[in-house]
């Protein structure tokens, strides 16, 4: 963006110096997390729709740049960013609404758009859940600031037996809604009998999408059929715990 921001203002003045007044304009395309509140509306752009939120597409950012030229000294450049001209659907509701680029917060370099209907009587978080302290309902995990949600600040106790003991603990997130948090590889935790205390430092998890998303425990050990059990995130929230027996089968093959 920097190079071409300097060859578009040497092409201006070259253009000012024989013809007057320039005009330029450059198109860039950014990704963008869109959500809604309620969730699950179409949203529509230039007529076309892009998709149910949540949704991550890719927006257009269109600049168009004007130089007007009084003397050698005297050069006066605009610029002016397209804003995007959107409509947000829901069960027969309809709202037009504008954002401008330069405004959208970005997170992690993919920008973010959170619209919340007008028309829908939506109580606040804490009041749909009672377990959920005041105003932490959509506080996400993020890089950028580690540690400051309440749910990363929750700890959970991982409890994991096997009979024969001595098999392998492996986890890995499972998620639904993979354009906010994504699936993870597989990690490596320990042997049975395994106890640890853990807190979910998930990516893009929040208090509200942690029902979307699982805790897959993997349990491994030679001469034995592997096992596979998931944990809801949410349920795991609420019980402060996540454990399980498992009780081995001999692999006779």
């Amino acid at each position: 963006m920097k190079h071409f921001s300097i060859l578009l203002l040497a092409a201006a003045l070259l253009s000012l110096v024989s013809c007057g007044p320039y005009k330029a304009t450059s198109m860039n395309y950014v990704n963008t997390s869109i959500t809604s509140e309620p969730s699950g509306a179409t949203v529509i752009f230039n007529g076309k729709v892009l998709g149910t939120t949540p949704c991550v597409v890719s927006m257009p950012v269109k600049i168009t740049t004007v130089m007007n030229q009084r003397n050698l000294k005297n050069i006066n450049t605009v610029s002016n960013t397209a804003p995007w001209e959107m409509q947000f659907t829901k069960d027969g509701v309809i709202e037009n609404t504008s954002f401008d680029p330069n405004a959208v917060p970005l997170n992690n370099g993919i920008a973010t758009i959170n619209y919340k209907f007008k028309s829908f009587a939506r109580p606040s978080a804490y009041e749909k859940d009672p377990t959920i302290m005041a105003g932490e309902a959509n506080n996400m995990v993020t890089r950028d600031n580690p540690g400051q949600t309440a749910l990363e600040r929750t700890v959970i106790r991982w409890y994991f037996d096997s009979d024969p003991q001595g098999a392998r603990v492996y986890w890995r997130v499972v998620s639904s809604i993979p354009s906010i948090v994504k699936n993870t590889n597989e990690t490596y935790l320990g042997t049975t009998p395994y106890e640890d205390t853990r807190a979910f430092n998930i990516l893009g998890l929040t208090y509200e999408n942690s029902r979307d998303v699982q805790i897959e425990v993997k349990i491994k050990r030679q001469g034995y059929m592997e096992q596979v059990k998931r944990f809801n995130v949410r349920q795991a929230i609420d019980q402060q715990e996540i454990s399980s027996f498992y009780e081995l089968v001999k692999d006779e093959e």
